[in-house]
Parts: C-alpha cells; sequence; structure tokens
C-alpha cells in the first residue's frame, strides 16, 4: 500500500503537466502569425490578415522600448529592432484595440471550450526594467481578457489555467521572468508564461552552435519539466535539419523522425512546442518577409508544414498566414 502510494504521488505531477497541453487548441496545431505587425510603416494589414484565418490564431509581437526626448517619457511600441524611432505603433492600439470585438463577443458568448482564441507572444527587442514593466501595467488593463494561473509556493507546482479568450506568451530570457514571475507575489496571478531554456553548447560560435542543434538528442536539447512560468519549448528548424532552411534538402524519413521526437519529447515533459520559422516561397512572392527562413519554394515548405501538422506541433510560426491556415482547414 505505501509503494502504491508512492507511486500515486510521483505520477500526479506529470499528470498535471500534461493535463495543461489539452488547454491550447486541445493540444491540436495552431498557426502562429509569425512578426505580425508593420516593417517601417509597411503591411500595416498583417494582423487583419492573420484574424481572417479563424481560431485560434497566434499572433507575434516583437517589442521594443521608446523614449520621447521632448519628454524623456518612454512608451512600448511594436518593433522589429530596438532602435525606435517613435513611428511605431503602441501595442495598445495595433494589438489591444483591433481585437477588442472579437474579444468582448466570445466573452459574451462564454463558450470556453473554445478558448483561448488568440495566442498573443512577445518577442521583446529589449529586456530593459522598464519595457517589460510597462507590458506587465497594460496587460493588468486587459486582465479581463487574458488568461492568467495562479502562482504557487513551489515553481514546480503548475497551477490550473483560469480560461480566457487571450493566452500571453513571451520567451526564455531570465530578466522577463524576473518581472513576470519573481515579483509576482505567491498568491498572486500570473499573466504570461515564458519558454524553457533549450541546452546551450559552450564555446561555439552561432553558426556552428546552430548547425549542432540537429546532432542533439531532444532530451539533452531539453531535460527539465515545465515550470508555474516556463510552460512552453520554442524552437528554431535548425534543431530539426542540420543548416536550417538554407541547407535543407529534401525531406526524408530521418527528418521525420527527427521532428516527432522533439515534438513527443515536449509532450512528455509536459510543454507545448513551437517551430520557426517556416516559409516557401520565390523572391518575387516576397511581402516584406525576408529570406531567412526561406526554404525557397512552396513544395519546399509545404512537406514541412504537413509534417508539422502530423507530429502535432502546437505552434507553427510563418509569414505566410493564409496559405498555411488553407492546408490546416
Amino acid at each position: 500500500m505505501r509503494f502504491i502510494l508512492s507511486l500515486a504521488l510521483a505520477i500526479l505531477p506529470a499528470c498535471a503537466q500534461s493535463g495543461s497541453l489539452g488547454f491550447l487548441n486541445h493540444n491540436r496545431p495552431v498557426l502562429d502569425a509569425h512578426n505580425c505587425y508593420p516593417y517601417e510603416g509597411q503591411w500595416a494589414d498583417r494582423i487583419d490578415r492573420a484574424l481572417k484565418n479563424g481560431f485560434p490564431v497566434g499572433i507575434e509581437q516583437d517589442m521594443a522600448w521608446y523614449v520621447d526626448p521632448a519628454t524623456g517619457k518612454g512608451r512600448a511600441v511594436v518593433s522589429h529592432t530596438d532602435k525606435t524611432t517613435g513611428s511605431e505603433p503602441l501595442l495598445r492600439d495595433y494589438f489591444f484595440e483591433r481585437v477588442r470585438p472579437i474579444v468582448e463577443k466570445a466573452l459574451a458568448e462564454n463558450d470556453r471550450s473554445r478558448w483561448p482564441l488568440i495566442v498573443l507572444h512577445f518577442d521583446f527587442k529589449d529586456t530593459r526594467a522598464s519595457l517589460l514593466h510597462a507590458v506587465w501595467d497594460l496587460l493588468c488593463e486587459y486582465r479581463d481578457w487574458i488568461t492568467t494561473a495562479t502562482k504557487t509556493a513551489d515553481p514546480h507546482d503548475l497551477a490550473p489555467f483560469e480560461p480566457k479568450p487571450l493566452l500571453v506568451l513571451t520567451e526564455d530570457s531570465d530578466a522577463q521572468e524576473d518581472v513576470f514571475f519573481r515579483e509576482v507575489p505567491t498568491g498572486g496571478k500570473l499573466r504570461l508564461f515564458g519558454s524553457a531554456h533549450t541546452k546551450a553548447i559552450p564555446s561555439k560560435p552561432k553558426a556552428q552552435h546552430d548547425h549542432l542543434l540537429a546532432t542533439l538528442p531532444p532530451e539533452e536539447l531539453l531535460s527539465t519539466p515545465p515550470t508555474n512560468y516556463r510552460r512552453w519549448w520554442n524552437n528554431s528548424w535548425f534543431a530539426v535539419e542540420e543548416g536550417g532552411q538554407h541547407e535543407a534538402g529534401d525531406w526524408t524519413p530521418a527528418d521525420e523522425r527527427r521532428l516527432r521526437a522533439l515534438v513527443d519529447h515536449a509532450h512528455k515533459l509536459g510543454y507545448w512546442i513551437r517551430f520557426y520559422t517556416l516559409d516557401g516561397f520565390a523572391k518575387a512572392e516576397d511581402r516584406g518577409w525576408g529570406d531567412a527562413y526561406n526554404f525557397g519554394s512552396r513544395d519546399a515548405v509545404l512537406a514541412r508544414w504537413k509534417a508539422a501538422l502530423r507530429a502535432g506541433v502546437n505552434l507553427i510560426a510563418t509569414n505566410q498566414y493564409e496559405d498555411l491556415a488553407a492546408l490546416m482547414r
């Protein structure tokens, strides 16, 4: 009897972790609209394009800090770079007020089985405390829209999500964890959730480091279970195919096994998993996406999209929102 009780207690945390996976689209894939904001005044329709494809949907917003030289006051802006000019849109205006009709309608309907409808994903280009606190305070203003979880005394005790139409994710910076988690008192509400630390390969230049990611077993890349704050795992495609998008050849059964092993490992530990960014287009089709994540052709990216769907990748990041959404439908 004592052995059975000990075994049950050991299994409970794992069950709690695995159970939280179903909160996001029942642990099925979600389109993640990469870099879903204007660049230097162009491509301002990106959020509208993403929202037209149905729900749930991920919306990535890159965050930076702008200080008005006339007043000395700073503000949180949506920007692809930390070199801000003041022309960038405010997070409040570009994202929150744009989705207000969607969120208010969802709250009125109260169909919690569909929540979260939108995954707001922050990529901070600057982690200064003033920016992080400004974003935290803004999330407080919209707290009735946002999924939360209670901060537990033990970070490894995962509190259940308290569902709302928005789920807010951020990445792995320890500076972010300081503001978004450590400064929150026990019993307070966590408003956003960070990503896990992927193992760093020491003493390697970045290019060599990225090449090596695909050669390491999943359990070496990520060995720690989720915490109440760190609930997901963010990966570049370098972890799947050595050399990433630009050196990828034909999609092979070995590639498929590698992708599935990473996804299965994440889910076994209790993490959602995201891969970025899966694009495939000719230069003439570029709509401000750039070549950094381009497999070079639609056929090449189509093979990866299908594989990601088969493997159960939770968040599939792409700049080609409509094309991936059509495939998912």
